[in-house]
């Protein structure tokens, strides 16, 4: 069996043996066929990307709609409901969706071994141990109120952030199981069931806000119960179909004690993935928070606030982008073939140029009314105009290295790439937002510049680690991990 194995490995797998020997005798099959398997490469990638970077964004505006809602209600709701959003993110749904990121590793490379029955029992491990995270989680939610007025927040809306957070407390349980299911078919490739789900919910979701917003006059907390009532739609509507779908025949036989064990094994994975996630979350988020240090902290809050509002939507692309190439890296590493996990690594490097130098064009294109919609204030319209140029930069580098981290999470590199994040940003990347901020006076764009230096020297540090890849070396390695977790069960 071992034996067999390497010669797997060993084989050239994007050039046949025959196009091989035709292409060194001279003839032209071989070039033929490696534009072929280019060809054939970003037609899968793109068939992934587009429904993934579809269901983020859909899955994304639910608090966007709760949050234009309650902007109806009055300065106060909205700010409050703001504040306990990003709190929300903060302290729940970014450490739950880094978690979940190990599935992208464990169940991307068992798809591709087609060790079947492993994608069922790692998604199990997942979601007893995600729920599990979710009980702490929800303590420090409980106690939204007292934590924000610690750190300096305003009391009263603290408060109101605290009734907020408290009452969206059992879809932090959801969310935990939709992270599970998302990457359960992602990394299957089955993604336009996941499209039309959350679209459904989607727009579910605003008729169920209206309902308790307005109709039943509950005003914040309708809009937190609506947020519940749909990621719980999500999970209900997606366990529904994975239940019911011969696609699932082979990957979910559902419950067992072997999703019970080598837990231990899975969080070894998970927590990594989630402090690679969170460090690069947090030092946006405490980018916004240092505005308000800034000489004049409402103007310069508000520019920072909307410039990461829009990076956030943006960055929903981004993250289909690197779904995508983590689903197709770990299938082809876990199928033992490393050459075609190098050649989607480079298809999508290049689908990354293209999508960001696009997306940064258009951004700069529409730098004189994005303001705009956010705004009325002229003097905050002509900010953001200054800043967005600024965006174009950091959105164009944090969609190139989302890719190379999804490339990083399907090889298995979470711990490598915790610890980049942590010298990108917290050696980098806040350090000169400071120096540029409050020591050479640039303000906010002062502080997005030293955001700027962090990506770059992520997206400079995880290039090098893939130029050093021994790919076949690491198809080796997914291999052992699929048929070591195998033999455990």
């Amino acid at each position: 069996m071992e034996g067999g194995q390497h010669t797997i490995l060993e084989a050239p797998l994007i050039i046949p043996n025959h196009e091989r020997r035709n292409h060194q005798e001279g003839g032209g099959g071989g070039w033929w066929f490696i534009r072929e398997e280019i060809w054939e490469e970003g037609k899968k990638q793109v068939g992934l990307a587009g429904p993934l970077i579809a269901v983020s964004l859909l899955q994304y505006c639910l608090q966007v709609i709760s949050l234009m809602f309650v902007g109806h209600l009055g300065e106060l709701p909205l700010s409050s409901a703001s504040l306990a959003t990003s709190f929300a993110s903060v302290s729940g749904f970014s450490v739950l969706l880094g978690m979940g990121s190990a599935l992208e590793t464990l169940c991307g490379q068992a798809y591709g071994a087609k060790q079947y029955h492993m994608l069922g029992i790692h998604t199990q491990r997942a979601m007893l141990s995600l729920l599990a995270t979710a009980i702490p989680l929800s303590l420090i939610w409980f106690y939204t109120a007292p934590i924000l007025t610690f750190f300096g927040q305003n009391p009263v809306i603290s408060n109101e952030a605290g009734t907020f957070n408290r009452w969206m407390i059992p879809s932090l349980f959801a969310y935990a199981l939709l992270q599970c299911l998302n990457r359960f078919l992602q990394t299957q490739s089955i993604v336009i069931p996941m499209v039309m789900i959350s679209g459904f919910t989607a727009l579910l979701h605003v008729l169920v806000c209206w309902v308790l917003v307005f109709g039943l006059g509950m005003g914040s907390r309708g809009a937190a119960v609506a947020n519940v009532v749909s990621n719980w739609l999500n999970v209900i509507l997606m366990a529904v179909y994975v239940k019911l779908s011969p696609d699932f025949l082979k990957t979910w036989t559902g419950f067992s004690r072997e999703g019970l064990d080598d837990v231990v094994g899975f969080l070894k994975l998970a927590v990594p993935s989630a402090i690679m996630i969170c460090l690069e979350y947090w030092s946006f988020e405490m980018v916004v928070l240092l505005s308000g240090l800034l000489p004049n902290p409402q103007l310069e809050t508000s520019v920072l606030s909307v410039s990461l509002n829009t990076c956030w939507i943006i960055y929903m692309i981004s993250v289909g982008l690197g779904g995508a190439i983590s689903t197709r890296v770990s299938n082809e590493l876990g199928a033992g073939r490393p050459q075609g996990a190098r050649l989607a690594l480079y298809v999508m490097v290049v689908v990354a140029i293209v999508e960001g130098a696009i997306v940064g064009t258009c951004t700069i294109l529409v730098r004189h009314v994005w303001g705009k919609l956010y705004s009325n204030e002229e003097e905050v319209i002509r900010y953001v105009a200054k800043m967005m140029p600024l965006l174009a930069l950091s959105d164009f580098l944090d969609g190139f290295q989302c890719v190379l981290s999804g490339a990083a999470r399907g090889c298995g590199w979470q711990n490598l790439c915790a610890f980049i994040n942590l010298g990108a940003y917290y050696v980098v990347a806040i350090p000169s937002a400071v120096l540029f901020a409050f020591v050479l006076h640039i303000g906010g764009m002062g502080l997005w510049t030293g955001i700027i230096c962090g990506l770059s020297v992520q997206s400079i540090a995880l290039v090098t680690v893939n130029l050093c890849t021994d790919w076949e070396l690491e198809a080796r390695k997914a291999v052992d991990r699929v048929q070591k977790t195998s033999t455990d069960c």
